[in-house]
């Protein structure tokens, strides 16, 4: 530990996600590093974008392809930024209206949520709606640069149904979703937890398929720092990447999962019931009112080379990115994208040596990259 603690300050949004972040400072875990963790909770994703980019905050909880998007001036207040860290693995789900869920269930949606049956059967849903002449069904995600907006559009994509055609895709706050779906304001929406589990437990939505169906293990939330602040504190830096890997060990064992519920619950982190939090930290997920559904990795939070970020993670984003049209194709875009998810800093902190064999990606309908 070092003699005297130096302040880090961070912003995070109110998601189960942040636990990484909440379980360091409550924990100890920062200060046994020598740092005094300051969290600042906040609203939206742009505004950690944005004050992140001005110095408001030393780090931030963040959407994996955030840096990405920062770093390519695809966001106002860009700057370039790196992902040195992943603080969760999976954790998102995609929940629509109970209305809509009947209608897929009438069409053959899978009541355990694989995507591929649901997907065919919200393709069915569409078609019978165009044909009537109905008006196209509205989605929400989180931020236009976000795991959730790329999950939700390769699903449906794989589907056979066009995200920028075939239904209206909108942000909003990851709180405010369940009360749009409730209000009969959107028609579904991919979110982090506990912003599904909100939903079900109302009786207002159903969860039909999830992050991990949809991309086994996938990096969901980063530590984002600017590229100066990295450089400008590379000990400080490596130090906190010691203290949040050993936190997300700690959230990581099952014992504490009920300890980690109470803790995010607390006004200062999500302000909400431990109730809320449990499903997607056991796995234990309820789809809709009646039962539940064992779903392991869920979402899942681990130091070591779980929390490695990989080059592989870039591309992948920016990859999306090109498919929707957010950005040009170039080859030295890629390579930045890639670099921003080096592993380099991570493995150096921790004294990690690199994995042997790569780590490529394999999505539900068994494309790889």
């Amino acid at each position: 530990m070092a003699s005297q603690s130096t302040r880090i300050i961070a912003g995070f949004i109110p998601l189960l996600d942040c636990a990484v972040l909440a379980v360091a400072r409550e924990k100890g875990f920062a200060e046994q590093e020598g740092i005094a963790l300051k969290l600042v909770r906040e609203t939206s994703w742009a505004n950690i974008r944005d004050r992140i980019a001005v110095g408001h905050f030393d780090v931030a909880h963040m959407l994996a392809p955030m840096p990405i998007a920062a770093s390519l001036n695809l966001t106002s207040l860009a700057v370039p930024m790196l992902a040195p860290m992943l603080l969760g693995l999976g954790g998102n789900a995609i929940t629509v209206a109970q209305s809509l869920w009947m209608e897929m269930e009438a069409a053959g949606a899978d009541a355990g949520g694989d995507p591929k049956p649901t997907g065919k059967a919200l393709a069915s849903v569409i078609s019978a709606r165009r044909a009537s002449g109905m008006s196209p069904l509205r989605f929400g995600v989180v931020h236009p640069f976000s795991g959730h907006a790329y999950e939700l559009r390769y699903w449906l994509a794989a589907a056979g149904i066009d995200p920028d055609n075939d239904v209206e895709v909108t942000v909003l706050a990851p709180r405010l979703m369940a009360d749009a779906l409730a209000a009969h304001q959107l028609d579904g929406y991919c979110v982090g937890e506990p912003w599904n589990t909100v939903a079900v437990l109302a009786g207002t939505g159903r969860i039909v398929t999830y992050k991990q169906a949809i991309w086994p293990d996938s990096p969901e939330k980063v530590l984002g720092v600017s590229t100066d602040w990295a450089r400008e504190n590379p000990e400080l830096l490596s130090r906190l990447i010691r203290a949040l890997s050993a936190a997300a060990d700690w959230c990581a064992l099952p014992e504490n999962t009920n300890e980690l519920a109470e803790l995010l619950s607390k006004r200062e982190y999500l302000n909400l019931s431990a109730e809320a939090c449990i499903p997607a930290l056991t796995g234990r997920i309820r789809f809709g009112q009646q039962g539940e559904n064992m779903v392991p990795g869920f979402l899942s939070f681990a130091g070591g080379v779980n929390a490695m970020p990989s080059m592989a993670h870039g591309k992948w984003f920016y990859d999306q990115m090109v498919r929707w049209g957010q950005v040009e194709r170039s080859i030295k875009a890629q390579r930045q994208a890639q670099e921003i998810f080096s592993p380099e800093i991570y493995l150096a902190a921790l004294n990690l040596p690199h994995p042997v064999g790569t780590n490529g990606i394999r999505l539900f309908d068994g494309v790889d990259t």
